[in-house]
């Protein structure tokens, strides 16, 4: 008998010893990505509720942590310092006060955040002092000081969480000359991904020996070269070939993606993508059974959850009370009045009142002979009557410098054919799409899942009266008859342009590949540019004249017509719900 119990006992100790050998370690990583602002449930532009936020994330992390612990692992990937005015506010309003959005982050209690090409945009004075008051590392291995030949921020997050060991490596797109002014970046550049996810990972591997390895990179999946130069959204080509990564979390194209690749090595990667402005997040459920310190399996599963689901933590608005109501009262300041109702839906179809409005700003401001502009939002609307600063987020979503440029007359009506081939379908009947519409809408931001290509990047022409033939190819669409006044418009003369920074420093390749200007000449065709963003001069400029009657100048339209006026009809009834009237 005494025998048996002793044999219980040996087997039992066994037991404890091999369990004691052998354990599993759960991690849950969250990763929200181009939140562009949106701190409170309470769209600041629109004026009404919101079903993004931090508020809302941060309720569902207070709930996970529960679980989780220190084992939640809470990670951002850019693009959250601008969008709402509540960045901008304390980006460029009260410089004084602590960033909002470093003190939101702190409080959520980040582990790690990441550089996006619209933090940039704000320029170093102001990403500078928000990474220098976040409690945890903003990341960015490719972003390199000049003078020293080194990264400007980490290149990478060692955490260990009950003995696992987690590597983080943060990258940015590295297409920022290509869009944004050198005085916002001046000293650093931004290489290309694949090479320095390779160089960093031979360090990793080799300094930290680590058991997973998160990508957290703000760039998008569909890689291709920008300015033929610049490798954008390169997030998936890293996934597949650079051996070593175990997740990869994107941003920045605002499109929604969870699914796992091969990568050259025959391992599975996860990807995983949560578009933006805080609506849904990235949720991978990481689960490892260690023995003796090592790492025997990982089983890694990732969805994207809607943050609306979660309600809103009641701790984190009352914490930021006090913020909130200093961001309505900016917003809430009257500038000036409005005779009518604008709104960007009729600008994919023709002259609108809402684009020339800024066409005849951008004008009237610098004093040039020909106006570029866009419709920078989707679905916006300022509505007649009393003009608020909350309407010029809405007016102009981005903080663009305004440059003028000098172009010839072939280079404007190059820049035009470009825009309008990626704008417009071509028609082969009047039962044709006017618009180039995508096959199949995609998840993601509105503004970007109809069209088959950005539709920031439409760019109409103010100054010259011209048509645009959808049924010819690129090249022979633009037909210029004149300039506005009726003078001749002549294709070896050299005009003075205003345009905004994003395009004249490349962006959207109107200027180098549509224009032929190299991407390294693009500065010095510039002559002028304001030193704050065009938005400061636009609330400026309708301060002054008090009322604005906003109307369309007419001064463009598609043809031939007995085609287009029925297929814009149709085509606005695709895209709105209601037939434009």
């Amino acid at each position: 008998m005494k025998r048996i119990t002793l044999i219980y006992a040996w087997l039992f100790c066994l037991t404890l010893s091999v369990a004691a050998q052998e354990k599993v370690v759960k991690l849950k990583i969250v990763q929200t990505s181009d939140v562009h602002g949106n701190y409170y449930p309470y769209n600041f532009i629109t004026r009404q509720e919101w079903k993004g936020s931090l508020a809302r994330i941060y309720s569902f992390v207070e709930k996970e942590r529960r679980e989780y612990k220190d084992n939640l692992i809470l990670l951002d990937n850019g693009d959250i310092l601008q969008g709402q005015p509540t960045a901008y506010y304390y980006n460029y309003i009260d410089t004084v006060s602590p960033h909002l959005c470093a003190e939101m982050m702190n409080y959520m209690k980040y582990d790690a955040g990441n550089m996006g090409n619209h933090d940039v945009e704000t320029g170093r004075a102001v990403f500078d002092r928000w990474i220098e008051t976040c409690d945890f590392p903003v990341l960015g291995a490719n972003i390199i000081d000049t003078s020293t030949g080194k990264p400007h921020l980490p290149p990478y997050k060692v955490l260990e969480r009950d003995g696992v060991k987690i590597v983080v490596l943060g990258m940015i797109t590295p297409a920022i000359p290509a869009w944004l002014s050198e005085n916002l970046w001046r000293g650093l550049r931004f290489d290309d991904m694949e090479e320095t996810a390779r160089k960093w990972m031979k360090i990793i591997r080799a300094k930290e020996n680590p058991d997973v390895v998160i990508g957290l990179f703000h760039a998008g999946q569909d890689a291709f070269k920008m300015s033929g130069k610049y490798n954008e959204n390169a997030s998936l080509n890293v996934a597949k070939n650079i051996p070593g990564f175990d997740v990869v979390l994107m941003g920045h194209d605002h499109v929604r993606e969870c699914k796992k690749v091969m990568n050259v090595a025959g391992d599975s990667v996860l990807v995983i993508d949560p578009a933006s402005n805080g609506v849904v997040l990235s949720n991978v459920d990481i689960t490892l059974k260690l023995k003796d310190g090592k790492v025997l399996s990982k089983d890694i599963q990732g969805v994207l959850t809607e943050t609306k689901d979660y309600g809103v933590s009641e701790d984190f608005m009352k914490r930021f009370a006090p913020q909130y109501e200093a961001v309505r009262k900016f917003v809430s300041k009257k500038i000036g009045t409005f005779t009518e109702d604008i709104s960007t839906h009729p600008s994919f179809f023709g002259p609108s009142a809402f684009i020339d409005l800024i066409h005849t700003l951008q004008l009237d401001i610098t004093g040039a002979d020909i106006s570029f502009a866009a419709p920078l939002s989707f679905d916006a609307e300022i509505k007649k009557g009393d003009v608020f600063v909350s309407d010029m987020f809405n007016l102009y979503k981005y903080e663009n410098m305004l440059y003028v440029m000098t172009l010839s007359g072939k280079e404007i009506k190059d820049f035009l054919e470009m825009s309008y081939f990626m704008w417009t379908n071509r028609m082969k009947s009047p039962d044709d799409h006017l618009l180039w519409f995508k096959e199949k809408r995609r998840d993601g931001a509105e503004d970007r899942a109809s069209f088959q290509n950005f539709s920031f990047n439409f760019d109409s022409a103010s100054g010259i009266i011209y048509t645009v033939d959808v049924t010819k190819p690129q090249g022979e669409k633009v037909t210029i008859a004149s300039m506005a006044d009726g003078s001749p418009f002549l294709m070896n003369k050299v005009y003075k342009v205003a345009l905004n920074s994003y395009r004249g420093n490349g962006g959207g390749e109107l200027l180098t590949k549509g224009s032929g200007i190299p991407q390294e000449k693009l500065k010095d065709r510039i002559i002028f540019s304001t030193d704050k963003d065009l938005r400061f001069y636009l609330m400026n400029y309708i301060e002054k004249k008090g009322i604005m009657d906003p109307k369309a100048l007419n001064q463009w339209k598609f043809i031939p017509e007995e085609w287009t006026v029925p297929a814009a009809k149709h085509d606005y009834e695709y895209l709105f719900g209601v037939v434009n009237k």
